[in-house]
């Protein structure tokens, strides 16, 4: 099978559409069905299936689109290899980063990568660990955060490693009841009004565990992914927040722990299989590491 084809075929199963793909490689769309066309004859069985408009992978295609993600892999540690002849690691990586955890780790990563011959290109991206396979497809490494309780968004083209604890606390304007308090527990914010993010972020997803806690459906007033706008709201007296503790910057906020509630969220370090063998990929996993490592200890 030919190499190129393989990798319209995983190129289909990220991005779902033939134009999608197209566009992703520089082809026409006539030109990435000729090849998936040929590929189907070269494997001797149906990879693809109408399904309504669009075409979805048959369960041929997609064990066959795991097999490429081996065979891109081994093509990427063989140009690795290449490199490490001309003087290794070297080369670009391709950095997604959610925007609170790059705020927190990206500066200390770049400085730590200083001259190593490694070329960061890094970009926030603001999704939830559901978008992780779908970001695999630009990336070659992506920071995704969930909640601690939350299954890994691990799979078979799919790695994924946790790479740091970040609890999430509760934060009140400072002449709130609460704010003098060392712990508040979550019965006692059933009346409360709620600035949240969108939901399937970690922080919301904690606040269905005050849910849960109370037996009262927070009254969420707004929803807002800025966390530097929910500090500022908060402190003006328009409601109360959960943060993340290392993205809380405001003096003009109190931060109070929860007590009896799972508050954190979990930062996870995903890539496709075997990216990791690529020594440029595998020292900018190993600097998130040593970053990570600084801030928990």
């Amino acid at each position: 099978m030919d190499a190129n084809r393989l990798r319209v075929l995983r190129e289909l199963a990220d991005r779902g559409t033939v134009a999608a793909t197209a566009q992703a490689l520089s082809m026409t769309p006539s030109a990435v069905s000729q090849q998936l066309k040929i590929l189907a004859r070269e494997a001797g069985v149906a990879l693809l299936e109408p399904e309504g408009r669009r075409l979805r992978l048959t369960d041929a295609g997609q064990a066959l689109v795991v097999r490429a993600d081996d065979v891109m892999a081994a093509l990427d540690r063989a140009s690795a290899e290449m490199d490490a002849y001309r003087g290794s690691p070297r080369g670009r990586v391709r950095v997604a980063l959610f925007p609170s955890g790059a705020a927190l780790l990206l500066p200390a990563l770049l400085d730590l990568l200083a001259g190593s011959g490694v070329d960061v290109q890094a970009r926030d991206e603001d999704l939830p660990a559901s978008a992780v396979p779908e970001l695999l497809a630009d990336y070659d490494v992506v920071l995704t955060h969930r909640d601690e309780r939350a299954p890994s968004t691990s799979s078979p083209r799919v790695s994924a490693e946790p790479l740091m604890r970040e609890p999430i606390d509760l934060i009140l304007p400072p002449d709130h009841p609460l704010a003098g308090q060392i712990s508040v527990r979550a019965q006692q914010l059933a009346d409360e009004s709620w600035i949240s993010v969108w939901g399937g972020f970690p922080v919301d997803d904690v606040l269905l565990s005050v849910a849960a806690a109370t037996g009262v459906q927070p009254r969420v007033t707004m929803r807002i992914n800025d966390f530097h706008v929910i500090e500022q709201l908060v402190a003006g007296r328009h409601g109360i927040a959960l943060l993340p503790r290392y993205a809380i910057t405001s003096s003009d906020v109190i931060r109070v722990p929860l007590a009896g509630v799972r508050a954190a969220r979990i930062y996870e370090l995903t890539h496709r299989p075997d990216a990791d063998q690529v020594p440029a990929v595998a020292t900018v996993l190993r600097a998130f590491r040593d970053v990570a490592s600084r801030i928990e200890n």
